[in-house]
């Protein structure tokens, strides 16, 4: 098996760059995914991620290390192991992040990632459905973003009551403020998930210079004489070689790039030989700068009616399937969350620093389904967290899932920002018209007190889980523990490029999977302009 270009990941970034690679018809490219086709009806399905992450036929099924930052305890970190990766389980929320972002990321020395320099590539990869006339929306992107279909009083409430309590409205997250509250834009058409195997691959998979090769781990990078020159993968049981004659695109994922790296022989030298790996090229950047959103999730019991109740039967199940069945509405076309807010949790902030993901049910975890009770979950988080962990590998089989230490909540700053959003949270209930609707604060609860900053903290360190968002462990740069440029070549490697959320330098003001698309979709301009020289 041989082409100009190999992908390997087919998530949000890796459907991206296969698309446009292929659409430019003088080269030939190999997609390598390790999952499954998206074939399971409850991908496409926006309520369906109840019943994909935790599922090791769609999930890689990562747990963490046990860690100090949230009192000691393991917990799990779902990514996509199938065709549309992370962008075929996740919530469908689609944040692009703060224009400052990516101008702090050209500042860092990474010219071309400003927000003039990447705004272009989030307006080619969208189709906005909602108000037009925005310079800063797409409308004819492969990519469909719409508002959603699903509505729930108990939302509505809360954002009114947000604005009650002193915070704006915001006109669109998305553009160049992204300050206020409001509700989440959705990657849906209709009532379906259009996640970047949908977007990207299902309009390519017939051209002849495309191949999509599925149930294929990826072992390693075949490295000779310091140049990248395929990738040797399983392949029905059997260790195959896929050779690129241009380059090597790895999008696995912040998880699966670096893993695959270490297991090329790329990484920091002394680990890599405690597993006894040769060492190709030592990077020391390999793994490091782990980055997450970590999701603190108040619980406000309520006597509005929310989806824990109305999905409390298999009768009202049934009627919620049958709704869907027939107009494609309903319960059924839920995201992860309806309402947002991205707020400060001090005046002299210049831009936010908190996100909100207010969901009209709540749940110890989705996999275990909602409480029994009428409740909502104002979920909170730290959109900028200074706390950075790392990946290591437990041994050179590519099987063994390497050991992630997230270092949740290292920093007085972070702890400090998380205790406000929860604060923050606690504010917005007692605003009309939300606050008469509350019956009970479930958690924290009336034992955390409102001015026990330890207290609130040491409940979030108990409860907290993440939101899915694991960046940084490639990241781009010019200072020594960086690990790709800002062309997205792997340092040392001729032919070699990462391209997924791994290689940011910062972890972005919000949810991931847009920029993971936006990254595809700038990585496949980048290679195209080196195989054309």
């Amino acid at each position: 098996m041989e082409a100009d270009f190999v992908i390997v990941g087919a998530g949000s970034a890796g459907c991206a760059l296969a698309n446009r690679l292929s659409a430019d018809g003088r080269y030939q490219v190999i997609l390598v995914e390790a999952g499954p086709r998206d074939t399971n009806p409850w991908i496409h399905i926006p309520v369906g991620y109840f019943k994909t992450m935790g599922n090791p036929g769609t999930d890689w099924m990562y747990k963490t290390q046990p860690d100090a930052g949230i009192a000691g305890r393991s917990i799990s970190w779902p990514r996509g192991r199938v065709l549309g990766g992370s962008s075929s389980i996740n919530g469908l929320l689609y944040v692009r992040g703060q224009p400052e972002d990516y101008d702090h990321w050209a500042q860092l020395g990474n010219s071309g990632w400003s927000w003039d320099d990447v705004l272009p590539y989030f307006k080619r990869a969208e189709s906005w459905k909602g108000q037009s006339g925005s310079d800063v929306r797409g409308y004819d992107g492969p990519l469909s973003v719409q508002t959603s279909r699903l509505t729930r009083e108990v939302v509505d409430k809360w954002v009114d009551a947000a604005v009650a309590a002193g915070y704006r409205r915001a006109e669109d997250y998305n553009g160049d403020d992204q300050e206020g509250v409001g509700y989440f834009q959705l990657t849906m058409k209709g009532g379906r998930r259009c996640s970047s195997a949908v977007a990207y691959l299902k309009p390519a998979k017939n051209r002849q210079n495309l191949e999509i090769v599925t149930n294929a781990q990826t072992e390693k990078v075949v490295i000779e004489n310091g140049r990248a020159t395929g990738v040797r993968v399983r392949l029905n049981g059997e260790l195959k070689t896929i050779s690129a004659r241009h380059e090597v695109i790895l999008s696995a994922g912040a998880i699966g790039s670096p893993q695959i790296l270490m297991l090329s022989g790329v990484g920091d030298g002394e680990e890599l030989q405690a597993k006894n790996i040769p060492v190709v090229n030592e990077l020391g950047g390999v793994g490091k700068n782990l980055q997450d959103h970590l999701q603190a999730r108040p619980v406000f019991k309520t006597d509005l009616s929310t989806i824990n109740t109305e999905a409390s039967n298999i009768f009202k199940q049934a009627g919620m399937a049958l709704q869907y069945a027939v107009s494609q509405t309903g319960p059924m076309t839920m995201a992860a969350s309806l309402g947002t807010g991205f707020l400060k949790t001090e005046e002299h902030l210049k831009t936010p620093d908190i996100q909100f993901h207010i969901q009209p049910w709540s749940a110890d975890s989705p996999a275990e389904g909602p409480h029994k009770f009428s409740a909502f979950t104002a979920s909170v988080l730290q959109l900028r967290p200074e706390s950075a962990g790392h990946l290591e590998l437990t041994s050179p089989n590519m099987d063994d899932h390497p050991a992630i230490h997230p270092n949740y909540l290292a920093t007085d700053t972070d702890c400090r920002t998380i205790v406000n959003g929860i604060k923050i949270a606690r504010k917005i209930a007692r605003h009309a018209p939300l606050a008469s609707h509350i019956t009970e604060e479930h958690a924290p609860g009336a034992d955390v007190a409102d001015d026990d900053d330890d207290a609130i903290l040491d409940w979030a360190r108990r409860t907290s889980v993440t939101i899915y968002h694991p960046t940084g462990t490639c990241k781009m740069g010019n200072d020594p523990m960086s690990v790709v440029d800002a062309k997205l070549r792997v340092k040392g490697i001729d032919g070699l490029r990462v391209a997924d959320c791994s290689i940011m330098p910062q972890i972005v003001s919000g949810n991931t999977n847009a920029p993971a698309i936006m990254i595809g979709e700038k990585a496949s301009d980048m290679v195209l302009e080196a195989a054309r020289a």
